[in-house]
């Protein structure tokens, strides 16, 4: 955890290590914090604002790959380092932010002649220093500064417990299908998968999870509405007062509302939402339910439309009466195919997982002139890839992890994140990694995933979100890639992928039917 002279030793890294590692990066932080807020040392960037970021980068790095293994292969003893170090970071965190001696130096900074001789970046990461500062409560005065501590270590540890409890519950939850009959309708894949994950359990028949790959096409196909209504309700009940009282997210909610509000006041503002919003572009909440009215006044109007067809189909062609939540995705599937003559299980043919990573990397590679090609690293689980970005007068920008499928350890949803951030360092450059998380299905035997069209888009998404972090050409910390980009914003690159995922020419580089290799119909 120690060694920051290249890519994370994820493989290597061991619950026991993380204890020992952590306590030396604190001590010698504070211990570089001491040094610098002395009168003998400069409010300028080289003396001063430099080593703090760089001290706290090895720091958040070397917490990152705690957070990240707790996030992607969760384990009991995972999981207890991570949390009994968890209020360590989050006590040097508010440290750091109501430290009123780096507060001033900052602001030093700010005011000194050497600030405009700085690069546009520092000068931006100077200003959001102060922003955060602010944000942190340096300003407080002494009781509400430990007040505005003891909450941001409870919210720290209400959010990893409110995360488990949700991965808790969704592992806890399973159903064993002893007969076929009762799974009419659910595609081949699917039934495969869920004898695989049966059999891996010593069980005969299909064993049925709330994990998406199984969840989602169950609800969407499954002719069994009693199944369907079951697997619906333990979905939307998991981690809640329906469930298992240890599990509850419900008090740890109400407690975070609460908290967010007292957090907010102490800093002077009404809401939460107000707090949330000082370092995003949204310029006010008001704002932004303002647009959010506006988007539903204008699509309202449609959805009720689409609606009443909808029920209208389910009474006449599905012989259901009264249409209930369990029955949307499977009524809205059997719509779409009547209505267009096809399905997602028809299009998801045409994407095989290899055809789609190759295309989606070719297409980057023609836009961007850089090459992709597959790389070696240490990974925390077998199915994790790893790739490196080159450039032809650069050679090498910038490597990515690629973890695709679906694991009872890891937590759900798709997401991006960084592992290393570019940076010019001495004697060279520091060139960015980034970690590309999915949850798509695991292909089954010797047969390949098939990922339907709105899997695709979440893997251009997050994609588009790895490229803004691995192609950035800042390289001072605060503001290089993702870092700095008010969060709203940060979404735009991921946007900007997704919509090549609906252009013809590029669907043609991005499939190819699993048993013929033929494009995917320009009629689909």
């Amino acid at each position: 955890m120690l060694d920051f002279s290249g890519l994370p030793r994820y493989g290597s890294v061991r619950p026991k290590h993380v204890a020992s590692a952590i306590d030396q990066l604190l001590g010698e932080n504070r211990a570089l914090i001491a040094r610098l807020t002395a009168k003998a040392t400069v409010a300028s960037w080289k003396e001063f604002a430099d080593p703090l970021e760089n001290a706290n980068e090895r720091l958040w790095r070397a917490w990152g790959v705690v957070a990240h293994l707790h996030a992607v292969e969760d384990s009991a003893t995972i999981r207890g380092a991570y949390n009994a170090n968890l209020p360590k970071i989050t006590r040097y965190r508010t440290e750091l932010a109501q430290n009123l001696q780096l507060y001033e130096k900052f602001k030093a900074l700010r005011a000194s002649m050497g600030f405009e001789e700085l690069s546009q970046a520092q000068r931006k990461i100077v200003e959001n220093d102060l922003r955060d500062y602010r944000l942190g409560g340096a300003e407080l005065e002494p009781p509400s500064k430990r007040r505005f501590g003891e909450i941001q270590e409870e919210l720290a540890a209400l959010e990893a417990k409110f995360s488990e409890n949700l991965l808790d519950a969704t592992k806890a939850f399973s159903a064993l299908i002893a007969y076929r009959r009762e799974l009419l309708g659910v595609p081949e894949d699917v039934l495969e998968a869920a004898k695989e994950a049966a059999l891996q359990d010593g069980q005969e028949g299909w064993k049925l999870t709330l994990h998406a790959p199984s969840y989602g096409p169950l609800m969407q196909y499954a002719e069994n509405r009693d199944l369907r209504e079951k697997l619906y309700r333990a979905h939307v009940t998991r981690a809640s007062e329906f469930g298992n009282p240890a599990l509850d997210n419900t008090p740890i909610i109400a407690r975070e509302l609460r908290l967010r509000k007292e957090k907010a006041q102490l800093l002077g503002y009404k809401t939460f939402a107000e707090l949330s919003l000082v370092p995003k572009m949204a310029e006010s909440p008001a704002a932004a339910l303002d647009f959010l009215d506006d988007l539903a006044a204008r699509a309202l109007p449609h959805a009720r439309k689409d609606y009443a067809e909808m029920e209208e189909f389910a009474r006449a062609e599905l012989g259901i009466q009264e249409l209930q939540v369990w029955d949307i995705a499977f009524a809205s599937e059997r719509l779409r195919a009547k209505r267009y003559a096809f399905s997602d299980q028809e299009v998801k043919r045409y994407f095989p997982e290899p055809q789609v990573l190759e295309g989606m990397f070719r297409l980057v590679e023609s836009l961007y002139g850089i090459r992709i090609l597959p790389d070696t690293a240490e990974t925390w689980h077998p199915a994790v890839r790893f790739f490196r970005i080159t450039d032809p007068n650069e050679g090498l920008i910038g490597q990515f992890y690629v973890d695709l499928y679906s694991r009872e350890t890891k937590r759900g949803g798709a997401w991006m994140d960084e592992a290393i951030t570019r940076q010019r360092i001495p004697g060279g450059l520091r060139t960015p990694v980034a970690h590309l998380i999915c949850n798509f299905p695991a292909p089954v035997g010797n047969k390949p995933a098939l990922y339907t069209h709105d899997e695709v888009m979440t893997l251009f998404h997050e994609f588009g979100h790895g490229l803004h972090h691995l192609l950035s050409r800042v390289d001072d910390l605060g503001v290089s890639g993702i870092r700095g980009v008010e969060w709203d914003a940060v979404e735009l690159p991921s946007q900007f992928m997704e919509n090549f995922c609906w252009e013809w020419g590029v669907l043609t580089r991005l499939t190819a039917h699993v048993e013929t290799g033929e494009v995917l119909p320009r009629s689909l």
